[in-house]
């Protein structure tokens, strides 16, 4: 098969990737070109397939330049080689990023459907497929949606977002495209090979514990840092089994998922995954769940009452008391003293590691960005403010470092004298 003729750029220093960038119809295709100009800093050659609604929002003549290759969009093209631009994209690439990948391509791609180049294309390559999901906050929560996402997810593909904030129509909330900048970092620097061969739980969400039919004891946890490492650990090469609380997130492509409610279940799903080779409690587990959960809804008498609370049990500390037992990593989310407090924990309940991060000003809860401490027994790790995606793949590193007894897994380690 001969590939498309490379640029001058291009072969002055040899790609680290080959990505084929897929754009459909929303208004989010405006970014296109800055994506591809964030991957080829990244050292990454670029291609670009466009739907024929994508036409109507960015020039192909803008992504040709960027791209420094001709812009594909038709199924059958004389141009390529024996007219099958599909088969020819298809081997050639090493990953198909898909942004934005609207609601109906979504559609399409979970119904098989092979109708346009970009539809084919992934029907025909063996390459890592990520969609990066745009749209109207009401269409990227209905169900239709979400189940298509999570078919998708099933057969291995990837998600890239979506991120929460204002959008075109007005409106805001989920459903904005990934920056560009974070869509090019996460396919850019994706690690197929850290963790080969390991197997992981993790644990990810809230815990909500009943009071009656209607209410429940619970927090503002989202679940997104949980499936974030558990995506960082899959893109690593591992076998992840996901346990997530009730949350509304979509599935990391390739990883196993279990949906439980309440910390006695989440429990009794974590040691029905074990054994394993590692396990990452992210999951904020209530430490406390009602005594006398009510059958029936309990009525308002304006009067006081008082509410008995049992403790729940410690996932993590039975976790690291089990045998065989797995490299064992905690998270504490804190409001003051958090190294203190994080080593405390670390060694009470017999951890390899704990991530610390602070709850408030931003952080923490329900938020797209984080910020880590990471501590070992003698050993400490900044970890900056930044996407949660991105602090789990250096957490990642860390975990794959420490397994494998490499004290240089991540380049900002500071040696903790304290």
């Amino acid at each position: 098969m001969t590939h498309p003729p490379q640029t001058q750029d291009d072969r002055a220093r040899p790609a680290s990737r080959r990505v084929v960038v897929g754009v459909s119809g929303g208004i989010a295709a405006y970014k296109a070109p800055e994506l591809v100009r964030r991957l080829r800093e990244r050292n990454c050659e670029v291609r670009v397939v466009l739907t024929r609604a994508a036409r109507e929002f960015v020039a192909p003549l803008s992504l040709q330049a960027v791209s420094g290759h001709r812009v594909h969009d038709r199924l059958l093209d004389e141009d390529a080689e024996s007219g099958m631009g599909h088969i020819e994209l298809a081997r050639w690439a090493d990953d198909i990023v898909i942004a934005p990948a609207t609601a109906d391509l979504v559609a399409r791609l979970a119904a098989g459907m092979a109708d346009d180049l970009l539809t084919t294309l992934v029907l025909a390559t063996e390459a890592r497929i990520w969609l990066a999901p745009a749209m109207n906050r009401v269409m990227w929560d209905h169900p239709s949606v979400q189940d298509n996402l999570a078919r998708l997810a099933e057969r291995g593909a990837r998600m890239l977002g979506p991120d929460s904030g204002s959008q075109a129509c007005g409106e805001i909330g989920y459903g904005r495209m990934l920056a560009p900048e974070e869509i090019a970092e996460r396919v850019a620097r994706v690690d197929t090979g850290a963790l080969e061969g390991k197997r992981f739980v993790v644990t990810a969400g809230p815990t909500h514990e009943a009071l009656d039919p209607v209410r429940f004891l619970g927090n503002r946890s989202s679940g997104r840092m949980g499936f974030a490492v558990a995506e960082a650990l899959r893109e690593a090469g591992a076998a992840v089994v996901l346990v997530a609380g009730p949350v509304r997130l979509p599935t990391p492509g390739g990883v196993e998922r279990v949906d439980v409610v309440s910390a006695e279940q989440m429990h009794e799903a974590v040691f029905a995954a074990l054994p394993a080779d590692g396990f990452v409690g992210v999951a904020a587990v209530a430490d406390y769940r009602p005594a006398d959960p009510r059958d029936r809804k309990i009525r308002k008498t304006g009067e006081p009452m008082t509410l008995e609370l049992l403790p729940n049990p410690d996932i993590l500390r039975d976790v690291a008391a089990s045998s065989p037992r797995p490299f064992v990593v905690g998270f504490a989310a804190e409001t003051e003293d958090l190294a203190e407090r994080a080593r405390g924990k670390l060694a009470d309940k017999n951890l390899d590691l704990i991530a610390a991060n602070r709850v408030g000003d931003g952080l923490g809860f329900d938020t797209s960005d984080n910020e880590l401490e990471v501590f070992a027994a003698h050993d400490r790790w900044t970890l900056g403010r930044g996407p949660k995606p991105a602090l789990a793949r250096e957490l990642v590193a860390i975990i794959a470092g420490r397994m494998t007894n490499d004290g240089d897994a991540d380049r900002r380690k500071e040696r903790d004298d304290a």
